[in-house]
């Protein structure tokens, strides 16, 4: 009886004590390779955060109208190694994005590469390398 209260509280310990775990999903379960995208628009935001970086862009378009969008990126250790520093982008940079739409028609997508304001084209480190290249 003494052991398995022990391993009761074990347990109830180890639940209560456990980070909270966002759920992750793949690519395909959020967005649509077969819904390439091209955004521009500047930049009101950007998260360093795991499981995905995020940076929030908001785009006019000719009628004036802005759309605020979210866009995953990849987790902040696979955009250092792909030349991102926390300082390569700043509020207020317009940047270029070129990813795939979300499923659901929100404004969120997820970047497969991003022009900065200075010009250099860095990877967004997409898990979604099914994305069509665009021109």
């Amino acid at each position: 009886m003494h052991l398995k209260l022990c391993g009761l509280i074990a347990g109830i310990g180890l639940v209560l004590g456990a980070p909270v775990v966002r759920a992750h999903h793949s690519f395909a379960a959020e967005y649509d390779a077969n819904k390439p995208l091209v955004l521009t628009g500047v930049v009101t935001k950007l998260e360093w955060t795991n499981p995905h970086a995020h940076c929030y862009i908001d785009v006019t378009d000719g009628a004036g109208t802005v759309t605020h969008w979210c866009v995953e990126l990849a987790p902040p250790k696979a955009l250092l190694e792909c030349g991102w520093r926390p300082t390569s982008v700043h509020v207020g940079d317009e940047v270029t994005i070129r990813g795939a739409a979300a499923k659901d028609g929100s404004s969120r997508a997820n970047a497969r590469l991003v022009t900065l304001a200075d010009g250099r084209v860095l990877s967004a480190g997409s898990s979604g390398g099914d994305v069509p290249p665009q021109p």
